[in-house]
């Protein structure tokens, strides 16, 4: 994605803040349910770059602004610019889709609620953990506007769903609710209405809390399964390893084991 010298003349639709080692990155557009429009598409990759180049964050925490997180993608807006490279990341940009530029190596969080639609059930599947209201509404609806799910859907929802399970919903564009999400594999657990920010944002401190070099290298060998397959990723364990068992937040782990406390990682 190219960038666009008008963009900081826009409202902004997606807020940035850090709490410790946490980013939270807000999707901020409620007055139209959080539809991603161009200008909030770059400025959700300007949020994950600016996370993921920041040496002192460890996990990062997508949530929603309002009643819902996202009614999708707004096509009105989007029409004339889908194939102008709105969706076109460079090796310095982190795409919020993991399917072009730069791929990001810290984890990602998301909170879910409302309405959870096209675009945003591929954010979540681009996540490591989802955490997910009892209202959400789920819909993959791109069959039912002509077009197909182009941010991944195609490839996650069937991995994480299976065959069978996954394309009664992507060819018919049929909604599904949270139940159906979690019996799906596309959520890590669902919670009371309300309490969704809550829950994800414990599990990221819990995440924050954990050595930063174990869990990229972590993340690292997962998506290497992934997206090459398991022979591939098991072939290139071995090759995480010595940097970590050298590092200062190994030493740290055994200690804090012998001395029964929290061990208090450095990323080093």
């Amino acid at each position: 994605m190219t960038s666009n010298s008008n963009e900081s003349k826009q409202p902004s639709r997606i807020s940035y803040a850090t709490e410790g080692y946490i980013c939270l990155i807000g999707l901020n557009r409620a007055d139209k349910r959080n539809a991603f429009d161009s200008h909030m598409i770059a400025q959700l990759s300007q949020a994950l770059t600016r996370y993921e180049n920041d040496d002192t964050l460890r996990c990062a925490l997508i949530f929603a602004h309002g009643e819902h997180f996202t009614a999708g993608l707004d096509l009105m807006e989007l029409q004339d610019k889908l194939d102008k490279g709105v969706f076109a990341f460079d090796s310095t940009q982190v795409d919020p889709w993991g399917i072009s530029g730069k791929l990001r190596t810290k984890p990602v969080v998301v909170a879910v609620q409302g309405i959870c639609f096209t675009a945003g059930i591929e954010l979540m599947l681009n996540a490591d953990v989802v955490v997910a209201s009892e209202d959400c509404n789920f819909a993959q609806m791109e069959v039912q506007r002509g077009i197909m799910p182009f941010g991944g859907a195609t490839v996650r929802f069937v991995q994480a769903a299976g065959w069978q399970k996954a394309m009664p919903y992507l060819l018919t564009g049929k909604p599904f609710d949270a139940a159906t999400a979690e019996k799906l594999n596309l959520v890590s657990e669902v919670v009371e209405t309300g309490k969704q920010y809550d829950r994800a944002y414990e599990l990221a401190v819990e995440i924050s809390k954990a050595a930063p070099l174990g869990v990229q290298a972590l993340l690292a060998s997962a998506l290497d399964g992934a997206r090459n397959g398991a022979d591939s990723a098991l072939g290139n364990i071995h090759s995480f390893l010595p940097p970590l068992f050298h590092s200062e937040d190994a030493k740290e782990g055994v200690m804090a084991m012998v001395e029964r406390r929290e061990a208090q990682f450095k990323g080093r």
